[in-house]
C-alpha cells in the first residue's frame, strides 16, 4: 500500500452469513453437571460405565463364566434326580392303545442284574428300583389310561413319561386324546418305546419302522422311538431316561409337592370320617414347609401339624452287616430282627412341628359385615341441617285433584314413580333372543326340510355294514332329551353368530322396566365407567391385591430366601389335620395322592381371569355361566365361567358363548393362583364322562376387570325423508320413547342418529341421522350393563366314569357336530 492512500475498513455486503448465537442459557454443558454433582455419581451411571469400559477379554471371560454357571446347574440337577443326593427319579408308564399290555415291559426293567426292586402298591402298579451300576434310585407307576384324571395328576408330578406305542398303529383315538390333553397341561421329559417288534417278520420290520415313525413325527418331531424287547433294551431306555435333559413345568417349580408313596389314616372323632393323614413320601420342587397349607389334588386345602423324618426305604448304598449263623441260632435271629424293627421305629426323627403364631390360616372368605357402611343415629347439628335445608329447597308444582290439600298432595307419587326396581339380577340371564330373527330361521328351515322330502330318492348300492352302526342298535344309545338340548343349543348359537346380542322388546311390559339395570354409552371404548359401582355381595367375600403382579413378584423374591423346611429329596412323613376318610379310600382303591404347597394367599378366594381357546375336537356349544370342570394347576375344581373379550382397553365385552375361532377371557370365583400355570376345561356328560373342550392358561387375579354385556334393541324404518326417518317396533309405548331418548342411535349400514320426538302412543318415533337411510337398513340402539360370575366354587371333583372303547361308547376325539 502507498504512503499516501487512506486505510479504509472491509464492509460487509448484504449477502453475509450471520450464525445462531449459542444459547448458553437454555441447557448445562457436561462440565457444569460435573461441578454441580461435586463427584455424586447414580448407581445406574456407575454399572454403566463399568459394563460399558469393559475391555474385548473381559467381556469375553464374562460371558465364558455365565455359560459355564449355566451349564454347572443343569449337570447339578441331572446328577440329584435319582441319586442319592435327590429324590428317585419318577417315572409314569403311560400306554397310548388299547392293545397293549405293560407287565411285560415292566419285568424287563426289573430283571437287571445286581438291581433292587421294592414293592410299594401294588394296586397302583408302583414299585422302585435301586441300581447301584448306574448309581440311580427308580420309582415306576403305571397309569390307568381308562382314567383321565389320574393321568393328568401323574404327569403334573412325573420326572419323566414313558409313552408305550403299538407297533402297527401307534396310538389309538384315545391316546391321542390324552396326548392333547397332556401337551396343553405341560408336558415333562418323555421317551417313546414300542413293544412287540421282534414278533413281526423280519421282511416287514423296516417298514413298519418306517411307518411308526412318521406317526411319532406328527406329534413328537424330534422324538428317538426305542424298542423294549429283551433285558438289553430296557437298560439303554433307562439309561436314556437318566441323561436325557430335564423339561421344566412353570406351575410346579416355585412349588414344593410329593407324590405320596405310603399313606396312614387316623381318626379324629367317633364317627371316623374326619382325622389326620400320614403321607409318606419324597420332597420335590421346593422345600417343604410345615407353615404352610398344603393342597391335597381333588379334595381342597388343608393345614399340616408336623413333618417326620423317617429312614430312606429305598438307599442308594445299603449297609448291609453280614453275620456267621450257625443251626441252633434261627431263634436268636429272629429276635434280633425285631430288635432291629424296633430300632427303625425308633429311629423316625420329628423334623418340623407347626407354630401356630406363623401357621398359615385356612381362611379363604371375608366374613361381609352387614352393619359395615350403615349410617349411624344423626345428631342433633345434623338434624337441625336438615331442617334448615327442607326449608330452604324450593316447592314443588304437582297437578293433584281439585280440592287436594298440601298435606295430601305430597302423598300424591308422580307417574311411574312407585315402580320399583325388584327385579333380580339374573333377569336378564334368558335373553335368547328370540323373536322375528328366530321365526324367520324357523321358517327357512322347515322350507329347506319340505324341499329335501320332495326330491326323489337317489340311486343305493347294497353295502355290508358292521353290526356297531346298525340302525337298530344306534337308537338304543339314544337320549332324545339330550339332543332336544343339543338342538336349543346350536339354534342359540347360530341365532348369536348371525344376530349377535340383539333382543326383542317385550310387548307385555314397559322397556324401562325390563331394561332398568342398563344404560347408554357414547362410545364403549372411551366412556367412563366406575369398577367400584353397584357391586354383588359376592364381592364382599373375597380378596384383592393392591397390584397383583407387585405382589407376586414379592412372593417369588421371598420364596428365593426361604431356607426353613424339608430339603428337596428327603423322604419325610406329613401329618395333615382334617382330612375326609374318602382320601384315604381312593389311595386305598389305587389311585394316585399327589400333594402341593401353596404359596401365600393362594387359599384365598378371588376373581380368576384365565386365557381360553377351543379345543378342535369338540365343536359343542359352551354357554357363559354353563358348569365346567377346571384343572388349573395343581387345582381341579368346578365353577360356572363367564367369557369376554381378550383386549387391552378398560371394558371388556361378554360373549354368550365360547367363540371357535378366537381366544376369550374365562373368569370364575376361585382361590387365587400365581402364574404362570396351563389351564384345562372339561364339560361333563349325562353318562359322566368328562369332555376336554378348551384350554389356556391364567391370565391375572383382577376383581376389577369390567364385564359388560350388550344387549341391541332394533326398529324398521317406516318413513324416509332426507336426514329423518320414522321408526316403528323398538319401542310400542311412548314413554319409551322419552325414557330412552338420550341413547345414541345407530344403523347396520352406519348412519348415526338420536330420537327427536315420539309420534302417537303405539311406539312410532321421529329420527334424526347424519344422512338419508335405505330402506333394507335396520336402525339399532345399544346398551350396557356389567355382569358379574356365578358363586358355586366347589373344590371336590370325583372321578369320571372309564373310557371304555366299545360298541356303546363314543370316543371323544371323534364326535363331530353338524
Amino acid at each position: 500500500m502507498a504512503a499516501g492512500d487512506k486505510q479504509t475498513a472491509h464492509r460487509p455486503g448484504a449477502f453475509k452469513q450471520s450464525n445462531k448465537p449459542h444459547k448458553t442459557g437454555r441447557h448445562r454443558g457436561r462440565g457444569a453437571q460435573d461441578r454441580e454433582n461435586k463427584g455424586r455419581v447414580s448407581a445406574k451411571v456407575i454399572s454403566k460405565r463399568l459394563r460399558k469400559d469393559l475391555s474385548k477379554l473381559d467381556r469375553r471371560n464374562k460371558s465364558n463364566q455365565i455359560r459355564r454357571q449355566r451349564k454347572e446347574a443343569v449337570l447339578t440337577e441331572k446328577r440329584n434326580l435319582g441319586s442319592k443326593d435327590g429324590p428317585p427319579h419318577l417315572v409314569v408308564v403311560l400306554p397310548l392303545h388299547a392293545g397293549i399290555s405293560t407287565s411285560n415291559l415292566l419285568k424287563l426293567v426289573q430283571i437287571n442284574e445286581g438291581d433292587v426292586v421294592h414293592e410299594d402298591n401294588q394296586k397302583s402298579g408302583m414299585f422302585s428300583l435301586v441300581c447301584p451300576k448306574l448309581k440311580q434310585r427308580w420309582c415306576f407307576i403305571q397309569a390307568n389310561r381308562d382314567d383321565l384324571h389320574s393321568v393328568l395328576d401323574l404327569a403334573k408330578v412325573a420326572d419323566t413319561l414313558l409313552f408305550v406305542l403299538d407297533p402297527q398303529e401307534g396310538w389309538d383315538s384315545y391316546g391321542d386324546y390324552c396326548l392333547s390333553c397332556l401337551f396343553a397341561q405341560g408336558l415333562p421329559s418323555y421317551v417313546l418305546a414300542t413293544q412287540g417288534m421282534s414278533d413281526l417278520p423280519i421282511k416287514r420290520r423296516t417298514d413298519v419302522k418306517k411307518q411308526l415313525s412318521k406317526i411319532a413325527e406328527k406329534r413328537f418331531p424330534d422324538a428317538k422311538l426305542f424298542h423294549l424287547d429283551t433285558a438289553q433294551e430296557a437298560a439303554v431306555v433307562l439309561r436314556q431316561m437318566a441323561i436325557q435333559k430335564q423339561r421344566h413345568l412353570a406351575f410346579r417349580n416355585r412349588r414344593s409337592y410329593l407324590l405320596a408313596q405310603k399313606a396312614d389314616f387316623v381318626s379324629s372323632d367317633d364317627t371316623g370320617l374326619v382325622g389326620t393323614l400320614k403321607v409318606s413320601g419324597y420332597v420335590r420342587g421346593q422345600q417343604l414347609n410345615v407353615n404352610r397349607l398344603l393342597h391335597i389334588v381333588g379334595f381342597g386345602d388343608f393345614q399340616m401339624s408336623q413333618i417326620d423324618a423317617p429312614p430312606d426305604p429305598y438307599p442308594l448304598n445299603p449297609r448291609i452287616h453280614k453275620t456267621k449263623t450257625k443251626k441252633g441260632q434261627d431263634a436268636d435271629m429272629e429276635d434280633n430282627a425285631d430288635v432291629n424293627s424296633n430300632e427303625m421305629e425308633e429311629d423316625v426323627k420329628v423334623l418340623m412341628k407347626v407354630d401356630s403364631t406363623v401357621q398359615e390360616s385356612l381362611q379363604s372368605e371375608v366374613i361381609p359385615d352387614p352393619m359395615e357402611g350403615e349410617q349411624t343415629w344423626p345428631t342433633e347439628e345434623e338434624l337441625k341441617e336438615a331442617e334448615d335445608s327442607l326449608k330452604a329447597n324450593t316447592k314443588i308444582v304437582k297437578k293433584v285433584p281439585k280440592g287436594t290439600s298440601a298435606y295430601q298432595a305430597a302423598w300424591i307419587l308422580d307417574d311411574e314413580e312407585d315402580r320399583g326396581d325388584d327385579e333380580s339380577e339374573d333377569y336378564d340371564d334368558d335373553d335368547d333372543m328370540e323373536g322375528a330373527q328366530a321365526d324367520a330361521m324357523d321358517e327357512d328351515l322347515s322350507e329347506d326340510e319340505d324341499e329335501s322330502g320332495n326330491e326323489e330318492p337317489e340311486e343305493s348300492e347294497t353295502l355290508t355294514i358292521p353290526d356297531s352302526t346298525r340302525d337298530d342298535k344306534y337308537d338304543e344309545n339314544l337320549d332324545e332329551e339330550e339332543e332336544n338340548q343339543m338342538l336349543e343349543r346350536y339354534k342359540l348359537e347360530r341365532q348369536d353368530e348371525l344376530f349377535p346380542d340383539e333382543v326383542d322388546t317385550p310387548r307385555n311390559q314397559p322397556a324401562r322396566i325390563r331394561f332398568q339395570k342398563y344404560r347408554g354409552l357414547k362410545s364403549f371404548r372411551t366412556s367412563p365407567w366406575d369398577s367400584k359401582e353397584n357391586l354383588p355381595r359376592d364381592y364382599a367375600r373375597i380378596f384383592q391385591f393392591h397390584d397383583f403382579f407387585r405382589t407376586r413378584k414379592r412372593v417369588f423374591r421371598d420364596l428365593e430366601d426361604e431356607n426353613e423346611g424339608a430339603m428337596v429329596g428327603w423322604y419325610v412323613t406329613v401329618h395333615i389335620s382334617g382330612v375326609p376318610v374318602s382320601v384315604m379310600e381312593q389311595f386305598a382303591q389305587g389311585g394316585p395322592l399327589v400333594l402341593c404347597s401353596l404359596l401365600p394367599h393362594e387359599q384365598k378366594m378371588s376373581v380368576i381371569n384365565m386365557v381360553g381357546r377351543r379345543y378342535q375336537g369338540n365343536s359343542e356349544p359352551i354357554k357363559a355361566k354353563e358348569e365346567l370342570i377346571f384343572h388349573c394347576g395343581f387345582r381341579r375344581f368346578r365353577a360356572s365361567p363367564l367369557f369376554s373379550q381378550h383386549t387391552s382397553a378398560d371394558k371388556h365385552k361378554s360373549e354368550r358363548f365360547m367363540r371357535s375361532d378366537t381366544s376369550v377371557v374365562v373368569t370364575v370365583y376361585a382361590p387365587i393362583l400365581f402364574p404362570p400355570a396351563s389351564v384345562l376345561m372339561f364339560k361333563q356328560r349325562n353318562n359322566g364322562m368328562h369332555d376336554l373342550v378348551a384350554t389356556g392358561s391364567v391370565l391375572s387375579v383382577d376383581p376389577d376387570r369390567i364385564i359388560i354385556k350388550r344387549i341391541v334393541l332394533s326398529g324398521h324404518p317406516f318413513k324416509i325423508l332426507t336426514r329423518t326417518a320414522v321408526v316403528r317396533y323398538m319401542f310400542f309405548n311412548r314413554e319409551d320413547i322419552l325414557w330412552f331418548k338420550p341413547v345414541e342411535l345407530r344403523t347396520k349400514w352406519g348412519r348415526r342418529g338420536h330420537i327427536k320426538e315420539p309420534l302417537g302412543t303405539h311406539g312410532h318415533m321421529k329420527c334424526l341421522f347424519d344422512g338419508q337411510l335405505k330402506s333394507q337398513d335396520t336402525v339399532l340402539m345399544n346398551l350396557y350393563k356389567r355382569v358379574y360370575p356365578k358363586w358355586n366354587y366347589d373344590p371336590y371333583v370325583a372321578t369320571p366314569v372309564a373310557w371304555v372303547k366299545n360298541e356303546n361308547t363314543v370316543d371323544p376325539s371323534e364326535v363331530e357336530m353338524d
